[in-house]
């Protein structure tokens, strides 16, 4: 019932009530805030079951609290699991993943390409022959070799 108050605010809290109340009404003012809750409370249960009971017999386990967007997210997606997240949750290895495309990146090829589990995925091939015009490509994952001391780096008009 007490949510944030700690045993010196509590304290503090009946000393105060004791001084503005004083010792002789205290406990009639606690019976009648008593009474005040406990009104409120048989106020909102009536309501809910007057709720439950216009929703009809399909809404009989229904729980206001329900309702709040976490806990009905819970309830409906997480713990159901009718549209198989769990299986997408379980079958996503990040690190892999992300070991993959480094590998990509790289040229390497740490694993076989039947391991890789998607046909779909891009592979870089070492081969630097197009097929569609039998010219040579130049390797983009190859560093070039430096140039001696009167030699000129390679110089491409296209790229400027």
């Amino acid at each position: 019932m007490f949510f944030d108050i700690g045993p010196l605010e509590l304290v503090a809290l009946v000393i105060l009530a004791v001084l503005i109340f004083g010792p002789d009404k205290l406990p009639k003012v606690i019976s009648d805030v008593m009474g005040f809750v406990r009104k409120v409370r048989a106020f909102s249960d009536n309501a809910k079951e007057d709720i439950r009971s216009e929703l009809g017999p399909e809404f009989k386990d229904f729980e206001f609290e329900d309702l709040k967007p976490r806990n009905f997210v819970r309830k409906h997606v997480l713990e159901n699991d009718q549209y198989g997240l769990q299986e997408i949750r379980n079958g996503f290895d990040l690190k892999k993943e992300m070991a993959e495309v480094t590998d990509a990146v790289h040229g390497t090829d740490s694993s076989p390409s039947a391991d890789r589990g998607s046909s779909s995925r891009v592979s870089f091939a070492k081969d630097t022959t197009d097929p569609a015009t039998g010219s040579a490509a130049p390797d983009m994952f190859k560093k070039g070799a430096k140039p001696s001391q009167g030699e000129r780096p390679p110089f491409d008009p296209d790229a400027t």
